[in-house]
């Protein structure tokens, strides 16, 4: 493997040094004549999110669901079938799960090092890789650490280096934005060819915003479809053949809008593009789902005529495209084509249909095993169970705990700055309530010991803690944004509606803690998942109330949230100025050191929402995991109905106007005699001041473990100790405790 990325690379340097001009294919390969035929298999892994094992580091224990080492067994079997083939990731590769946590901030990869998920891919021969949004979330010398492990070239042609001038006409690419791949290939008469394969990829421009604090100033993104329009012409004029884009972004039926996120719909209308393999959305293409979308042939698994695929996400489907590639006037066409999907697992008889591949499994080996004594490691201790079967109907303990720990940890850092003394409410939400992932995507940690992995299951994303200062009337706008996860349900019908809208992701479900309020779904939602204007005069938001009063908008409120939220989204940071905290510490860390620091927790919701009733005559259907039906027996609202096609329980919800009880007055205490004080006592000397502390870093310390330790703040520390970075700390630092914290 590696002399193939030797050769790859001194071939390009050879061309570019020499100036050669890239000759079309039908000076190589015109003896076949008019009528020659090839049949081109292209192959397709996305958003694997670092799932190199077929092992559920949460449950810890092995899956058959999902994981590489399964796909690598499929891409072995769909090459075999066919004569010629190439094979591509559409990335989100890096990030994802406790093994991408542990390679980068637990013992982090090193220069030289191979990243565990290039141990494995570099064993199946890819053709090139794209890059996601989540390669990002480390920051780029982590990303081009890894890079650096590839045996097979990499393209992203929509991220340029931030020049820092308004000169779009001199602006250079971060990365390689295309290649033109010599592909051997087999006509019909068995006779050799070489096809010019031109390769483009491109990232959702939005990742200026999720990972601001990490790329603003360094780098700038343009729109897909834009920028496919420059440089595919350009790539047909180099003699590409034909030309493959890889998008890291999803389908979406919607007008098009600059630097859109989900543009895979327009992109198919760019000329010359052959195929696209597309990504992100963690969906399947073609599927009945799409049914009915603007330009889309299921039948061909085609968009505007361009065979596509989407794979799904966590290597639990190959994305195949099938091209039938004809030379016709020194030309070459895609006459017909054929897209399929296939899975690693047959969800509806629940048994697995590969095994996983040894040799993937045997190059991770030992990332694997550090990865579970890491996620093993204990924490602390829960009172009750901690599940997130209903976090989408009522609040929810696997939510609570996530709030619980921010606004635990955002008052310390605003102890002794302007913000102190102003009310900190904080923003949680369920990231695993099953919708694409399946009926096995719940989180469920047993009442008993907590250890990391179950940590890493309430919290999945490597996000960091940030807050914002917003007023009442913008925090009634961010839960009416919110409230867009449900359906709009008649309360003038009693045939069956469904409760949960699945098009809205369950991680922009935001439960603000420390208001109270509820959410009328009888009313249409104001907002819809991206955020634009729905029904501008509705309120689904009811009873909006801050210490039991109805909140005032001009009032000011700090939410603890995370870096994502804070810096992509108009309703928590409305005028991009209202992030106050932004921290270097992941909220899943501070999660860890809440647990720790209390030892022992009760995470029971504090039920501050919940669904205002409309009637008992409402049908109103929810889907949950078929684990919950024992969880559901002590929740009078919910009344199981059966098990679903597609593997969940579903369950009918009251909506009926409960019951008013009249509390009994509480009773009188009884009287007692006033004591008397006694003298207060005389004060002991003044003893001499303590001399400051020296503290001795250890591997896996943060300064705000080191902090919290001592009862001050990271900031004190890192002003006394005169940090220039507070984030880099090393093993042997002495970090001076001050006496007077």
């Amino acid at each position: 493997m590696k002399s193939r990325k030797t050769t790859w690379r001194r071939a390009l340097a050879t061309a570019a040094a020499a100036g050669l001009t890239v000759m079309p294919f039908s000076a190589i390969g015109s003896a076949a004549g008019s009528g020659t035929t090839v049949e081109l298999r292209i192959l397709e892994t996305t958003d694997l999110h670092v799932n190199i094992v077929n092992y559920d580091y949460f449950a810890d224990k092995p899956t058959d669901e999902y994981g590489f080492a399964k796909t690598a067994t499929l891409i072995r079997q769909a090459r075999d079938e066919a004569a010629n083939s190439l094979l591509f990731d559409n990335g989100d590769l890096i990030q994802g799960n406790p093994l991408g946590d542990y390679v980068a901030t637990v013992d982090p990869l090193q220069q030289g090092e191979t990243h565990p998920v290039y141990k494995a891919l570099n064993l199946l021969d890819y053709d090139a890789g794209n890059i996601g949004n989540h390669e990002f979330n480390y920051g780029l010398d982590f990303l081009k650490t890894s890079l650096g492990g590839a045996d097979f070239p990499y393209v992203n042609a929509n991220v340029y280096i931030d020049d820092g001038d308004k000169d779009e006409t001199n602006d250079k690419n971060y990365f390689t934005p295309y290649l033109i791949l010599d592909k051997e290939v087999k006509d019909n008469t068995g006779a050799v060819h070489t096809l010019k394969v031109g390769v483009i990829g491109f990232v959702p421009p939005q990742i200026l915003q999720w990972d601001k604090a990490k790329l603003e100033g360094k780098v700038i993104t343009k729109d897909i479809v834009k920028t496919a329009e420059k440089f595919v012409p350009e790539m047909k004029a180099k003699g590409a053949d034909i030309i493959v884009a890889i998008p890291h972004s999803g389908f979406e039926d919607i007008p098009q809008t600059d630097l859109m996120e989900n543009s895979v719909l327009y992109l198919s209308k760019v000329k010359d593009i052959n195929a696209i393999l597309f990504g992100h959305a963690h969906k399947v293409f073609p599927d009945k789902s799409f049914e009915g979308k603007s330009g889309v042939d299921l039948t061909k698994g085609t968009i505007n005529g361009v065979p596509a695929v989407e794979p799904g996400f966590w290597g639990n489907n190959l994305g195949i495209i099938d091209l039938t590639l004809q030379l016709e006037g020194g030309k070459w066409t895609v006459a017909d084509s054929k897209t399929s999907v296939k899975p690693i697992f047959d969800a509806v008889n629940k048994k697995p249909l590969v095994d996983a591949d040894q040799e993937v499994l045997d190059a991770v080996a030992e990332d694997h095993q550090h990865t579970l004594d890491y996620v093993r490691g204990p924490v602390g201790t829960t009172t009750a169970p901690i599940n997130s079967y209903f976090a989408l109907v009522q609040d929810d303990p696997s939510i609570q705990i996530v709030t619980n720990a921010q606004k635990w940890y955002v008052e310390k850092q605003l102890q002794g700055t302007d913000y102190e003394g102003i009310p900190v409410l904080s923003a949680g939400a369920p990231f695993k309530a099953g919708g694409r992932q399946g009926p096995a995507y719940y989180t469920n940690i047993s009442k008993g010991s907590i250890a990391i992995k179950n940590v890493a299951d309430l919290y999945l994303y490597s996000n960091t803690v940030n807050a914002v200062l917003v007023t009442g009337a913008e925090l009634k706008e961010w839960l009416e944004w919110s409230a867009g996860q449900f359906n709009t349900i008649n309360p003038a019908s009693a045939d069956k509606q469904e409760l949960i809208n699945y098009d809205f992701p369950t991680y922009n479900f935001d439960v603000i803690d420390g208001v109270t309020y509820q959410i009328d779904v009888s009313k249409p939602a104001k907002y819809t998942a991206t955020g634009t204007v729905a029904s501008a005069d509705s309120s689904r938001i009811v009873n909006l109330k801050y210490n039991g009063k109805p909140i005032d908008p001009a009032k000011k409120f700090v939410v603890a949230s995370n870096n994502y939220r804070a810096s992509s989204s108009k309703f928590a940071n409305p005028d991009g100025k209202r992030i106050i905290l932004a921290s270097p510490d992941e909220n899943r860390q501070v999660i860890i050191d809440y647990i720790r620091s209390f030892k022992t927790i009760n995470p029971s919701a504090d039920g501050n929402w919940s669904l205002a009733p409309i009637n008992d005559k409402v049908n109103v259907s929810f889907k949950t995991s078929p684990d919950a039906k024992a969880a559901a027996n002590s929740i009078k609202s919910l009344s199981y109905v059966g098990a679903t096609e597609d593997g969940y329980a579903e369950f009918k919800l009251s909506f009926a106007t409960p019951e008013m009880t009249v509390p009994e007055p509480p009773a009188k205490p009884d009287p007692k005699p006033p004591v008397k004080p006694e003298p207060p006592a005389k004060p002991d000397p003044k003893p001499e001041a303590p001399a400051d502390m020296v503290y001795i870093v250890k591997k896996g310390d943060t300064l705000w473990a080191i902090a919290n330790k001592y009862d001050t703040t990271w900031q004190k520390l890192a002003k006394y100790n005169k940090l220039k970075n507070p984030n880099r700390i090393y093993v042997g630092q002495k970090i001076l405790i001050p006496a007077n914290k």
